[in-house]
This record gives structure tokens, C-alpha cells and sequence, in this order.
């Protein structure tokens, strides 16, 4: 049976009702705002016209429940420093199809004296694992061999690609705030190192003298183009007498520091392996294990204060 309320406990009843509803929303504002994950935006119309200029035409992608439990799972993954840094300074993420790149960290204008970042990622990123995603990407340094007898692989494991990419792109905005490595407004610039620079890079984007090689220095990386895949055997012995710990932290030491932080935290802190195998008839040729490089083990003392509470 229903029974009929007098007016006074209807009006009552509305305005409790407001009460929870605007409650509610800022519960979930406050949540929003402590929970970066939740932080999916379309990207900035910057990000979509540098791409338009490229010749492409990107498009913004929507996260199916699954794929927003992926990315989800990635954030929590994160160290200490990261989190803190991303609630204060990550203002958005996005995803993209018919991007030409994996990810994009990009400054974002608020008008605030804060600075903030939207992080844009091909959405295809979410389909794969490190494996396959790392795999690929390695392989865009080599011209293939036109018997196909050499492979380059990469042995990652098998969780989500996302996790490594936005560990990498995040320890951009981490290395900004805090001034991990310098941040000249030219790259060219000759400044004052940071402790994780001095005696490793020269300029933001050429390494100091003992580790300027000259078939390094041909790689994509380094030059923009890629190298025959028969030397990749060479490539990797080379890389081994340096302190980097992938091809692609050669670029700067931007990407360096991305680059060391995220294949620490996959492989000592996530237990996950990470390699690169070159084999040619599927004979194994050259190994490179950066965490086991004597070189790159000397630097990793410098990634603590990520995961200091």
C-alpha cells in the first residue's frame, strides 16, 4: 500500500534529495581529481592538428569497458613519486586511431601557475603486449635482410603494452616537475648537469665523449634512419659498452631517463623479463639485457627517490 505524505515531508524529502545528488557529484569530482585514470579527455586540438599537418587524420577513440580496465590497471602500477606527480599535473589522457606514433606527452595551458600535461596514445597500444609492442618498435631501427634470415625480438612479457608506454611517457612529466635532467629552451644548449646527466650527455641530445660510437650514431635514434639488420648483432654489442639502457635512450636524455626508470620498474619491481635477442636462421647471435649491463646497473642507485613514500 502507498501511502500519501503531507506536503511539508515532500518538499523535505526533495530537498534531501538535492542534498545527496550535489553530495554525490562532489564525491565524485573529489575522486576524479585524486584518480588519474579517470582522467580521459578528448587530446587537445593541438595534439590533432600536429598530426593533420603530418598528412594523417587522427581520430578520437572511446574506451570500451575492458580497455578502461587496462588502463586502470597500468596507473596503479605506478611508483611512489609518479603518483604523487601525476595527481597534481596530469590534466587529461587521450586515445587516438590513426595516430602515427605510440604516445604523445604534451604541455597543456591552463592559465595556472601549475604546469599541467595531457598524455595521448595510439589506441591500438591497448590490443598488445610489451612483447609485441616492443618487438615492433625495435624493429623500426633495421631495414630487413632480403633473405629474412635475421630477427630482432624483444622479450618483454606478456602484460599490457600500456603499462610500459604509460610508465615511460609519465616519467616525462616526473623528469619536468623535478628537473631530473635539464630542460634547455634549445636543444643545442650546453647547460649545468644534473647528477643524472653529468658525465653521461654533453647536450640534451649527444652523449658525452666515451660514448659516442660511430655505428651508434648511424642508428635511427641518432640519425633518422635505419640500419641494415645484418649489423643489429654489432648495434647491440655496442649499446653494451654504453650506459644506456635501450637504442631509443640515445635520443636525448629526456627519453634516457624514461627509458632506464620504466625497464627498472618492469623488471625489478613488476618481475618481469626484458631483452633483445638477435638471431640469424634462428641461431642465437647477441643478447643485450640492459639491467644486467655493469654500465647501466651504476645508475640505477639514482631511481630510488621514485619510490620513496
Amino acid at each position: 500500500m502507498i501511502r500519501e505524505l503531507p506536503l511539508k515531508w515532500v518538499t523535505l524529502g526533495l530537498v534531501m534529495l538535492l542534498f545527496s545528488v550535489i553530495t554525490f557529484a562532489q564525491k565524485s569530482g573529489s575522486s576524479l581529481e585524486k584518480n588519474p585514470s579517470q582522467r580521459i579527455q578528448i587530446a587537445p586540438e593541438s595534439v590533432f592538428e600536429s598530426f593533420r599537418e603530418a598528412g594523417m587524420k587522427p581520430v578520437d577513440h572511446k574506451l570500451t569497458p575492458a580497455e578502461k580496465v587496462k588502463v586502470n590497471n597500468a596507473f596503479a602500477l605506478f611508483p611512489a613519486l609518479h603518483q604523487r606527480i601525476l595527481k597534481q599535473h596530469l590534466q587529461s589522457i587521450s586515445f587516438m586511431d590513426n595516430m602515427p606514433n605510440t604516445a604523445l606527452t604534451s604541455p597543456v595551458d591552463t592559465g595556472g601557475t601549475t604546469k599541467m600535461f595531457n598524455i595521448t596514445f595510439r589506441a591500438g597500444l591497448l590490443d598488445e603486449n610489451i612483447s609485441q609492442w616492443a618487438t615492433w618498435k625495435e624493429n623500426t631501427c633495421f631495414t630487413p635482410a632480403a633473405d629474412s634470415s635475421y630477427k630482432v625480438r624483444v622479450e618483454g612479457g606478456s602484460m599490457d603494452a600500456i603499462i610500459y608506454v604509460l610508465m615511460h611517457e609519465a616519467t616525462h612529466i616526473v623528469d619536468i616537475v623535478t628537473e631530473i635532467t635539464p630542460h634547455p629552451a634549445k636543444r643545442d644548449t650546453i647547460v649545468e648537469p644534473t647528477p643524472y646527466t653529468k658525465n653521461i650527455w654533453r647536450k640534451m641530445n649527444m652523449p658525452d665523449e666515451p660514448y659516442i660510437d660511430s655505428l651508434l650514431e648511424q642508428t635511427r635514434f641518432r640519425s633518422g634512419k635505419p640500419v641494415p639488420v645484418s649489423l643489429a648483432p654489432e648495434v647491440y654489442a655496442r649499446l653494451a659498452k654504453t650506459p644506456f639502457p635501450s637504442l631509443y635512450a640515445m635520443a636525448a636524455w629526456s627519453e634516457d631517463i624514461a627509458e632506464l626508470a620504466t625497464i627498472y620498474h618492469l623488471t625489478t619491481k613488476l618481475s618481469q623479463p626484458f631483452y633483445i635477442v638477435v638471431t640469424k636462421n634462428n641461431v642465437e647471435l647477441a643478447r643485450f639485457e640492459p639491467v644486467k649491463n655493469a654500465l647501466v646497473r651504476q645508475r640505477l642507485n639514482q631511481l630510488a627517490t621514485f619510490y620513496k613514500p
